[in-house]
């Protein structure tokens, strides 16, 4: 295979990663027992240090492979093929997330349960979507630099000034749409600060494409990753402090002090780093569709893991009750099972989509004639109501 063609296996090799690093993730906090909870135990703080990494890796990951595809395209506005299937995946991944978050029973009773309202990864990455597709319009008559500095300056600001804006009061705003913007209610992601992932991602996707046919680019990439990443992990919150003492904003403190965003930056950086080391050992067929089934591993995973449509998930019957051996093993096998239905799904999605399409239009045929009988009945006996109630008045 052509050099042009391994440049984005690493992207995908990353991304199958993080979605096996979200499976088991998500199973081991859902159900492991909190006895064995301790950060004081060693392996339990090391898990739980590589679990925060999962999101904002798939956040960089996301921003990236769609911004890369974006303007791989020389077209530009609403002549780049791009915008609109961008759109359309971005309102799709919207509508998706609502989806999962829908109860039958309660549909059975007219109610949307509150668990509906609230936004998870799916959420943030649709809209994140729309809004990188939004800045690339806005600036696509102007400079070519124009088009990156304002995505850094997007994920600047959302970093800097996140101790800010966390603190903001979204109570006049209704449920559905403060759950953008908070975690009050009890969303898992907020579009505020993790669009600042995306849109770095995005970031480096401009940087990548201008200098991919450079004869070094792994090389230096490389140690760039690596340089910044340890930069950012072990010196980021130091310089914030010093940043303190000379300004004496009181900002760079509240940075310092809850450094999270921009330590896990740095964590994205070594993560990229270690996949471009070893992306020509990444090409296995298998690991690779699995970085290119992630939508329908995750909708796969919230349906056995959480109950979507039923509730009836592994989280209800097992929520916070198993031991380490169990929590291990039950995730290795959860992380298969998603992966080889969802690599089953995308082997079949045409005919599986014909056959759902098929059976829509059946219950919709269905529905259509039991409507046309219920609407005759009900006319006939009106009729007949109408005919006794004469009869009876006169």
């Amino acid at each position: 295979m052509g050099n042009r063609n391994y440049r984005l296996y690493f992207i995908d090799a990353i991304r199958a990663w993080a979605i096996l690093m979200m499976l088991q993730g998500h199973f081991i906090d859902g159900l492991l027992d909190d006895v064995f909870r301790n950060d004081n135990n060693l392996i339990y703080s090391i898990w739980k240090y590589f679990r925060g990494i999962t999101a904002p890796v798939f956040f960089t990951v996301s921003g990236f492979i769609f911004t890369y595809l974006l303007i791989k395209v020389p077209l530009k506005g609403f002549e780049n093929p791009r915008i609109k299937k961008g759109l359309k995946r971005g309102i799709e991944l919207l509508i998706i997330g609502y989806l999962l978050r829908i109860n039958f029973l309660g549909l059975l009773k007219a109610e949307l349960y509150s668990s509906f309202y609230l936004v998870d990864v799916l959420h943030c990455i649709g809209l994140s979507i729309i809004i990188i597709i939004g800045i690339y319009l806005l600036v696509q008559n102007g400079k070519k630099y124009l088009f990156p500095l304002l995505l850094l300056t997007i994920t600047g600001l959302l970093f800097i000034f996140e101790p800010h804006y966390k603190e903001w009061n979204f109570e006049g705003l209704p449920v559905g749409l403060a759950n953008y913007f908070t975690k009050e209610n009890g969303s898992v992601f907020t579009i505020i600060p993790w669009l600042g992932y995306t849109t770095f991602g995005a970031f480096l996707s401009v940087l990548f494409t201008r200098f991919k046919t450079h004869k070094f680019l792994y090389e230096y990439a490389i140690l760039l990753c690596l340089i910044t990443g340890i930069t950012l992990i072990f010196l980021s919150s130091d310089f914030f402090l010093i940043l303190n003492d000379i300004s004496g904003r009181t900002l760079f403190k509240a940075i310092a002090s809850n450094n999270y965003l921009i330590i896990r930056l740095g964590d994205v950086f070594i993560v990229f780093a270690l996949f471009m080391v070893f992306r020509k050992a990444l090409n296995n067929v298998t690991f690779l569709k699995i970085g290119q089934s992630t939508l329908s591993i995750y909708v796969i995973h919230f349906i056995i893991l959480y109950g979507s449509f039923t509730g009836l998930g592994l989280y209800r019957f097992f929520n916070h009750e198993l031991n380490p051996i169990f929590t291990i093993l039950g995730a290795i096998v959860f992380m298969i099972t998603c992966s080889f239905l969802a690599l089953q799904y995308e082997k079949n999605k045409l005919k599986i989509k014909s056959s759902i399409s098929l059976l829509i239009r059946f219950a919709l045929s269905y529905l259509a004639r039991v409507y046309i009988i219920a609407f005759k009945y009900v006319r006939v006996n009106l009729l007949k109501f109408s005919q006794l109630f004469k009869f009876l008045k006169s």
